[in-house]
């Protein structure tokens, strides 16, 4: 759990929730059901890693069936919420560029809007304290 207790929001990028909720209904079930276990703070029941190449505190979810390999690229607890950056099936080892490119960018804009809302607390306390 958080410091606050409440389980964290989750913040799909993109067209992340759509292609989640594309995929079969058993993957989804895992998605879904490590998902709520991240929000909660506990452990996860799915294969996971790290994803440095995207950038620092990006994992990646990873289910199979016998037709594909589906992944979910999400970014850790941030202020109580959890990004969802990019949902995508693949069929070779490698994670394609393009996918990688698109967890970047959303990776990016989550960075800076985390800066703004930084920036909008630290402005809203200084103007608060009078």
């Amino acid at each position: 759990m958080s410091k606050t207790g409440n389980a964290a929001e989750l913040d799909f990028r993109g067209d992340s929730k759509d292609v989640l909720s594309s995929f079969p209904d058993d993957v989804k079930a895992t998605f879904g059901f490590n998902l709520r276990r991240l929000q909660n703070g506990e452990r996860l029941f799915c294969e996971f890693r790290p994803m440095p190449s995207v950038g620092s505190g990006v994992f990646e979810l990873k289910d199979q069936d016998e037709r594909t390999w589906y992944r979910l690229l999400y970014l850790t607890r941030v202020l109580d919420v959890i990004y969802v950056l990019h949902c995508f099936e693949k069929d070779t080892n490698r994670t394609s560029r393009q996918d990688l490119d698109t967890a970047k960018t959303r990776l990016k804009e989550v960075h800076a809007e985390i800066r703004e809302k930084k920036a909008q607390s630290k402005k809203g306390s200084r103007h608060g304290s009078h």
